[in-house]
C-alpha cells in the first residue's frame, strides 16, 4: 500500500526490482517501506510449513478486489473517496453481487483489500480520508468498517463464496496502523510502540489475536500480508503457527457438503528482489518464516517482456523470463511464490502498453499481448493472483503518460492510482465490448485448463528453449505432461522442436484449439502467430523426460585492464565529475551509497571498485552521492565480462545485471578526456 507521503520513494522502488468454470473436485473452501526488521537470532523453535496447505495452495487462482473502488452494491454505504480516478461507493454487497461473475472466470479464491474500521479523526486532512478508504491504516481490527458494510454482510459474503467453491482471504496489516488510538482486542491487547512500524516482539500477542479472530469468527481461509517486511521473521513464524492452529480448531462445509478446515494460507507482500524476499520473508530452510510471497521480480519481467515496466523499459524476450524463473533457486525449498500481473499499487498492464507506445485498446496487439502475459500466469507452478479488471484488459483512459511527481497525487493520477478503477462486472455494472468478452473468455479457458491439468500448477518446470523470440517449458506432474510455449515477438514463426527436446514419443495436442501435431523425422513443426501461446498435451511422454542441450553460459570474467581486480589506485584527478558509486538493489546497500561501492581512479580515464556480490538479478546506476551526475548502460543491460557503451542516466533509467554466481566482482567505468562516459563493465575476479 503506497501513501501520498511515501510516493516519492515508492515510485523509485518500482525500478529497483528489476503482476473456465471451477471443477468441484479442487476446492476445499468453507461455508460458515521501513527498516529491515529481520532478526538474525531465532527466538522460536523451527516450525515447518504445512504441507497439506501448500499442496492446496498451488492450485489457488485468486481474484484480488480493491473494495473501495470495486462495486457499489448498497446505497448508503461506501467511502465516496480514495486514491486514484475511481471514487465510488464500493462495499461488501457489491462483492456478494459479483461472486457468480468471479466463479465464471474459473477463479477459486478472492482476496479483499482491508475492510476493518478506520475511524476518522476530527479535523483530519483529506489524504487521511483517502487512506481510510483503502483500509490500510485501521483503528479497529476487530470490527468491519461500516462504510463497507456490516459484520453480518461479511459473514454472508464468506458463506456464499465458500458455497460457490471460493476461498476467502482477508488483508492483514500487522506492521502499522493509523496514527490514533487503536481499539483494544477482545482480550484487552494493543499493539506496542510507534504506529508505523509497530514494535516487535511486544506487538506480537495483539496481531496473533487479529490473525486468529477472523478465522474463528468467519472461517476465512487466510491472509494477504501487507508490507510483510515490517514484521520480524521470528514473529511471522509465531503468527503462522497461530493461524495453523486456529484453522484446525474450526470446521465448516465446503461446496460439496463435506466438513473441512479453513485453508490457512498466508502470502506476503515484499516489494523487493529475490534475496530480500528470502531474507525478510521466507527465512531459511532450517527455520522457515513465511511459506508464500508474491513474485514481484517475475511480475516485472513479465511486463518488461510483453509491455514495459512503470519506467518505460521493455523489449525483453523469452530469455529474460527464463532467467527470472531460474532465480527461484535463491529461495529455500519451502518457498511458494505467487505470480500476479497487476495489483492496486502498480500501473495496469493496459496502461503500460500505452505508456510504451506499443498498443492502444483499438489495436489487435493490445489484446494479443494481454493474452500472452496471462497465459504465462496460467502456466506458472504455484499460486497465481488475477487483479480485477485484468481479465477484460481494463485501463484508465488518458493515464498512460507518466505524471509529474509533484502534483500527481492531488489530481489522483499517480502511478499507484491507475489500478483503482471502477469494477466492470459483465451484466452487473457494464456490458462488455467484443474485445473484452473475447479476453474474458480466454481467461476462463486458461483457468479451466489450469484446473484440469496439474502439470500447470504443480508441475516440475524444465525450460526447453528461451530466446528473444520464444519461451518454451516442459511441465509434468505425475502422468500429466505438456509443453507450454509463448511467442515473445510480434512476427509469426515456425518453431522446430525435436521429440527428444519435447520428451514426447507421439503426437502433441493443442489443449485450447484441438490442433494435432505429429512428428516427422523425429521433429515437430509448430506454427506460432505473434504473441500466441500454446499448451500442447503430450499423449505419450518419454520415460526419460525432455533432454535439452542449452547454450553454454558466457564467461563472467572479462579480458584486459578492465577485468583486473588488483589495479593500483593513482594519486591524480580523473576526468569524471564527483565521486561515483555503484548503487542499486544490492542486498548490502539497497540504493544507499556505501563506501565499499565507491570508485577509485586507476588512471587513463578508468575508475574501478571491487565488491562482494550475491547471486541474483539487480537494478542499479553509477551515481554521485547527490545523484548528479548519473550514468548507466546504453541498452540498460550489462552482462558480466562484457564491456558495453555507457550514457548519462537519470530517474528510471536503471541498468539490469544478472550475477550468476556469488563472489568478488570488479566494476569499471571509462571516461573520455572531455569527461563524457565511454564504457562500463562488471567482471568476475579471477580465482
Amino acid at each position: 500500500m503506497t501513501t501520498p507521503t511515501a510516493l516519492a520513494t515508492a515510485i523509485p522502488a518500482l525500478s529497483t526490482l528489476l503482476p473456465a468454470i471451477l471443477a468441484a473436485s479442487l476446492v476445499a473452501g468453507c461455508a460458515s517501506q521501513s527498516a529491515d526488521t529481520t532478526s538474525t537470532a531465532s527466538l522460536t523453535p523451527a516450525y515447518a510449513c504445512n504441507t497439506a496447505t501448500q499442496g492446496k495452495a498451488n492450485d489457488l487462482r485468486i481474484y484480488q478486489i480493491m473494495v473501495e473502488s470495486f462495486v457499489d452494491g448498497e446505497k448508503g454505504t461506501g467511502h465516496g473517496t480514495g486514491y486514484g480516478t475511481s471514487h465510488h461507493q464500493g462495499d461488501l454487497q457489491g462483492i456478494i453481487d459479483s461472486l457468480d461473475y468471479i466463479k465464471s472466470l474459473g477463479m477459486n479464491a478472492i482476496w479483499m483489500t482491508p475492510i476493518f474500521n478506520s475511524e476518522p479523526v476530527t479535523g483530519q486532512e483529506h489524504w487521511d480520508d483517502r487512506l481510510d478508504a483503502t483500509g490500510y491504516f485501521a483503528t479497529d481490527y476487530f470490527s468491519i468498517d461500516p462504510r463497507f458494510g456490516t459484520l453480518e454482510q461479511a459473514k454472508e459474503l464468506v458463506e456464499k463464496a465458500h458455497a460457490k467453491g471460493l476461498y476467502v482471504l482477508f488483508d492483514g496489516v500487522f506492521g502499522h496502523h493509523k496514527k490514533s488510538v487503536v481499539v483494544p482486542s477482545p482480550s484487552g491487547l494493543l499493539p506496542s510502540g510507534s504506529h508505523n512500524p509497530v514494535d516487535y516482539p511486544d506487538s506480537l500477542p495483539f496481531y496473533k489475536e487479529v490473525a486468529t479472530h477472523w478465522i474463528k469468527e468467519l472461517k476465512i481461509d487466510g491472509w494477504r500480508l501487507d508490507q510483510a517486511y515490517q514484521v520480524p521473521t521470528e514473529a511471522w513464524t509465531e503468527i503462522r503457527k497461530a493461524v495453523d492452529k486456529a484453522s484446525r480448531s474450526v470446521t465448516c462445509q465446503n461446496d460439496r457438503g463435506e466438513t473441512v478446515h479453513p485453508l490457512g494460507y498466508m502470502v506476503a507482500e515484499i516489494w523487493k528482489g529475490e534475496n530480500t524476499i528470502q531474507k525478510v520473508g521466507y527465512g531459511t530452510g532450517e527455520n522457515p518464516a513465511l511459506c508464500s510471497a508474491f513474485d514481484f521480480p517475475m511480475r516485472y519481467r513479465l511486463v518488461e517482456t510483453f509491455a514495459v515496466n512503470e519506467n518505460g523499459m521493455g523489449g525483453k524476450g523469452g530469455d529474460w523470463l527464463d532467467e527470472g524463473m531460474n532465480l527461484h533457486s535463491l529461495y529455500p525449498k519451502h518457498a511458494q511464490p505467487n505470480l500476479m500481473l497487476g495489483n492496486h499499487d502498480v500501473v495496469r498492464f493496459g496502461d503500460l502498453l500505452q505508456r510504451g507506445g506499443i498498443a492502444n485498446p483499438e489495436d489487435p496487439q493490445y489484446w494479443l499481448r494481454h493474452k500472452a502475459a496471462l497465459s504465462f500466469m496460467a502456466a506458472y507452478t504455484g499460486p497465481i493472483t488475477l487483479y480485477y479488471g485484468d481479465e477484460i484488459g481494463d485501463e484508465t483512459p488518458g493515464f498512460a503518460e507518466r505524471q509529474p511527481d509533484n502534483n500527481c497525487a492531488i489530481r489522483g493520477m499517480c502511478d499507484d492510482h491507475s489500478g483503482r478503477t471502477s469494477g466492470k462486472i459483465d451484466g452487473l455494472t457494464v456490458e462488455l465490448n467484443k474485445q473484452q468478452h473475447d479476453l474474458k473468455a480466454y481467461v476462463s479457458s486458461l483457468m479451466a485448463l489450469r484446473d484440469k491439468h496439474p502439470a500447470l500448477s504443480k508441475g516440475e518446470r524444465i525450460n526447453i528453449r528461451a530466446v528473444q523470440e520464444v519461451y518454451i517449458d516442459h511441465k509434468q506432474s505425475g502422468d500429466d505432461a505438456l509443453i507450454y510455449m509463448v511467442s515473445t515477438d510480434s512476427a509469426p514463426q515456425l518453431v522446430a522442436l525435436t521429440t527428444v527436446e519435447a520428451g514426447s514419443e507421439g503426437r502433441l495436442v493443442d489443449l485450447l484449439t484441438g490442433e494435432v501435431f505429429f512428428p516427422k523425422n523425429n521433429q515437430y513443426a509448430i506454427p506460432m502467430k505473434g504473441f500466441e501461446a500454446r499448451f500442447l498435451g503430450i499423449t505419450n511422454p518419454a520415460v526419460a523426460g525432455p533432454k535439452v542441450n542449452k547454450r553454454k553460459a558466457d564467461s563472467m570474467t572479462g579480458e584486459g585492464f578492465l577485468a583486473r581486480c588488483d589495479n593500483p589506485t593513482v594519486n591524480e584527478a580523473g576526468p569524471a565529475a564527483g565521486s561515483l558509486y555503484v548503487v542499486g538493489s544490492f542486498p548490502d546497500s539497497n540504493w544507499i551509497h556505501k563506501p565499499a561501492r565507491a570508485f577509485k581512479y586507476k588512471g587513463n580515464g578508468v575508475y574501478q571498485t571491487v565488491t562482494s556480490e550475491q547471486k541474483g538479478s539487480y537494478r542499479f546506476q553509477y551515481a554521485t552521492a547527490n545523484w548528479s551526475p548519473q550514468y548507466t548502460a546504453v541498452d540498460l543491460l550489462q552482462k558480466p565480462g562484457q564491456p558495453t557503451a555507457g550514457k548519462k542516466g537519470g530517474y528510471g533509467t536503471d541498468t539490469s545485471v544478472m550475477i550468476p554466481e556469488a563472489g568478488r566482482y570488479v566494476w569499471s567505468l571509462t571516461f573520455r578526456d572531455s569527461g563524457e562516459i565511454d564504457q562500463v563493465m562488471v567482471s568476475r575476479c579471477m580465482q
